[in-house]
């Protein structure tokens, strides 16, 4: 389309210029009109308002091939604000896939999180994001998940969110997360906790229920 455009153009001002030279040859050239400024839009001492006068512009977010902030997804937390991954940026983060009515497994990894930023220095505990995102998308409204948090006592620190069913499946898949519901309603799925440096790469993983909590404690403990 823009090589058939451009051949238009070129053939049309070939033309123009063509008849412009025959005319030339049998009638006088007609002496070119005065030209005129046009009026300016404005007096000089009010110059034209600037719509984004006031407006800094900030650079776009750049993230490593390896971060999981890549991800331009948006959640809903259990306040029901609109919330991406990006916004963790800066802080080390411990995050699992969970669902808010599990009654053995979920309650497990939730315990061993606050384990684990306990194992912290006490001056050290408020710097993790503790994380939590929802794989039963049907249930876990934002409503669901605030009144988990109200029945867990989880404080300011934990985030948890809910996401629609590609949202959870692209994050489950990065986090190596499997999860399939069952007939009668619950998840089968991985038990997983990840640790995520302040740039949201992956610096260590815990499979399984309450083992291996001293080598996650040592990587928490070891990010900046």
């Amino acid at each position: 389309m823009k090589l058939f455009r451009l051949a238009l153009v070129l053939t049309t001002a070939a033309f123009l210029a063509a008849t412009s030279h025959a005319e030339s040859c049998c009638k006088p050239e007609p002496k070119p009109e005065p030209k005129t400024e046009p009026a300016p839009c404005c007096p000089p001492d009010q110059p034209a308002a600037n719509p984004h006068a006031g407006h800094t512009e900030l650079p776009a977010a750049t993230f490593s091939r390896e971060s999981l902030y890549q991800l331009d997804v948006a959640y809903t937390t259990d306040a029901d604000q609109t919330y991406q991954l990006g916004q963790l940026r800066g802080q080390p983060v411990v995050l699992a896939m969970f669902f808010a009515s599990c009654g053995y497994a979920c309650p497990l990894i939730v315990a061993d999180m606050t384990r684990l930023r306990d194992s912290l220095p006490a001056d050290q505990r408020a710097r993790p994001a503790l994380v939590l995102v929802s794989f039963d998308v049907a249930r876990d409204t934002p409503a669901a998940l605030a009144q988990y948090r109200a029945s867990r006592l989880l404080d300011a620190q934990w985030t948890l969110l809910h996401g629609n069913d590609d949202a959870v499946r692209e994050l489950a898949a990065l986090l190596g997360v499997k999860f399939k519901q069952e007939a009668d309603g619950q998840f089968a799925h991985s038990n997983l906790i990840t640790i995520l440096n302040a740039e949201g790469e992956i610096v260590h993983q815990r499979a399984g229920l309450q083992g291996g909590l001293a080598e996650a404690a040592a990587a928490l403990a070891a990010l900046p």
